[in-house]
């Protein structure tokens, strides 16, 4: 049992260390952007009006933790529109960038799902904002912000230091509680669980996504990657999964059913992508 145990621990450590650097290299050069950029960004965000959609989609797949949280608030303060902030919420990348940038041999893979994730974002602000017609209005509030606790006035190398030890720290434990999983039932049984094979799986992973952690865009890619599920569920997974952007969106829009609202559209609009791209076979 031990043996096994051991065994399981050691690859997922290996596993997880071969991904170190490249972690760490990349938080250090989206430490620098943020730190030069994210003002800029969000006044063009907030003044971008009608191609707010566009501009939004392409914002969010940017792998910052503030984008999504930014787009929450500037929403809260109706600076922007509906459509813009799902477009944002739907284009969302967390941690998937930064997990298959560490990998080498998957920048197709990334490039094709931040694509696809970027064409629905699009559709979806652009439909929204075509039916619900509101207009955004300038709010009182003052635009926070948003890395608010992650370190940022001690300079971007413990910054980088510090996001790179805790999704580390999430992307060892994935390897772990999956490896786990693999050896206790076996590869088929956990794709049986994870729904493989069926048309629906991709509900499944766009419920996954919706828990407001990156430690979901985390696990969707891992099994994305490990074969468990399909593009198109990793599609409805990962435009699902706004990260802290919904926890920020309760908090600063004092709408509760709005922001209920907000959720169903995102888990909606997900689960549809996907099952559409199921239907091609995707």
């Amino acid at each position: 049992m031990w043996e096994t145990v051991w065994e399981i621990l050691h690859h997922s450590l290996i596993d997880s260390l071969k991904t170190l650097p490249f972690l760490f290299l990349a938080y250090l050069l989206i430490e620098f952007l943020e730190h030069h950029t994210s003002g800029k960004m969000e006044k063009a965000l907030a003044g971008s009006g009608k191609l707010g959609v566009i501009f939004g989609a392409l914002l969010g797949c940017v792998p910052q933790c503030g984008f999504s949280a930014m787009a929450a608030n500037l929403y809260a303060g109706r600076i922007i529109s509906l459509g813009t902030l799902l477009a944002v919420f739907l284009s969302t990348s967390d941690e998937m960038v930064i997990i298959m940038l560490s990998q080498p041999g998957h920048v197709g893979q990334m490039l094709v799902l931040i694509g696809i994730k970027i064409v629905i974002a699009v559709l979806a602000g652009i439909v929204i904002d075509f039916i619900v017609k509101r207009n955004s209005v300038q709010g009182e509030e003052n635009i926070k912000k948003l890395c608010s606790g992650c370190g940022c006035e001690h300079g971007i190398f413990l910054s980088a230091l510090k996001h790179t030890a805790g999704i580390f720290a999430i992307v060892l434990a994935a390897n772990i509680v999956l490896g786990g999983l693999i050896h206790l039932v076996g590869e088929d049984n956990l794709g049986e669980f994870m729904l493989s094979g069926s048309f629906f799986q991709p509900i499944l992973a766009a419920l996954i996504g919706l828990i407001p952690n990156c430690a979901a865009s985390v696990l969707i890619t891992e099994l994305y990657l490990g074969g468990a599920i399909t593009l198109s569920s990793a599609v409805a997974g990962l435009c699902a999964g706004a990260g802290v952007g919904l926890i920020v969106l309760f908090r600063a829009n004092r709408n509760i059913k709005d922001c209920v609202k907000i959720i169903f559209l995102l888990f909606g609009i997900s689960a549809a992508a996907g099952l559409l791209l199921r239907l091609f076979g995707i």
